[in-house]
Formats: structure tokens, sequence, C-alpha cells
């Protein structure tokens, strides 16, 4: 049986062009750029932009407002570096540490991670279970 996958993920935000800035920097380490973008004039409701490698859609930024409770979300890296630059460009784009990058050895040998808030709070990790 083949693996189970998400085709896409969206997140709620208060400020979208706040979140546009952190995440455009956060996610270009792991290769996912912002694609595509609806303002509200298009949607009727809020801004929308959709983040992915080469144009695809697979995390989604709306501008609807903060998501209660505060959510957790894990991108997988190629590697250790990109979990380095990840965290780095996060941090620097005004992300919150929540824990630097490094093994998490409760999780498994090779689980190697980075986490930072967002600007609503959100824990976003960045994840690598490839050996060095």
């Amino acid at each position: 049986m083949a693996r189970p996958a998400i085709d896409h993920l969206g997140l709620s935000v208060a400020d979208y062009g706040a979140a546009k800035r952190f995440y455009s920097a956060a996610l270009a380490p792991l290769g996912l750029q912002l694609g595509r973008e609806y303002p509200k004039s298009v949607t009727g409701d809020f801004d929308v932009g959709m983040f992915g490698p080469g144009g695809q859609a697979l995390f989604i930024v709306a501008g609807g407002g903060r998501a209660t409770p505060p959510v957790h979300l894990a991108f997988s890296a190629p590697s250790r570096a990109a979990v380095d630059a990840f965290h780095a460009a996060a941090i620097t784009a005004g992300g919150r540490d929540n824990g630097p990058p490094g093994i998490r050895q409760h999780y498994h040998a090779n689980y190697y991670a980075a986490f930072v808030f967002d600007p609503d709070g959100n824990n976003i990790e960045a994840v690598t279970h490839v050996p060095e």
C-alpha cells in the first residue's frame, strides 16, 4: 500500500503580509517558494498565498485570522544543512526560536530538526530523517 499523503494544507493567519514575508524566507531553504497569490478582491474573503516547489500549491497561507489554538506544522527538509538554513532564515525573518537545529534522540537516532514560532505563534518545524 502506498504511503498516504496530504495534497495541500492551509493555515489561517492574522497578518497576511507578515506571514508572507516570514514563510517566503523560512521555506526557501526547503525548496518552497511563493507561487501564486490571490487578493481579497478575487477570493471574496482574504488574501491567499500558495507555497510549493515549481509553482505547486502545497502550503497555503490565508489572511482569515489567527488559528486558535496555534498549530504545529513540520516541513520535510532534504538535509541537515537545509534544517540549519531554515532555522537561520526563520529567525532572521522574525520567527522566535523554539528549539535550535539538532538531533532529537527521543524520536529516533536520525531525527534532525529545528523549531520556530511564526508571527502568529504557530510551532513551525523543519525535519530530516537522513543520517549525515
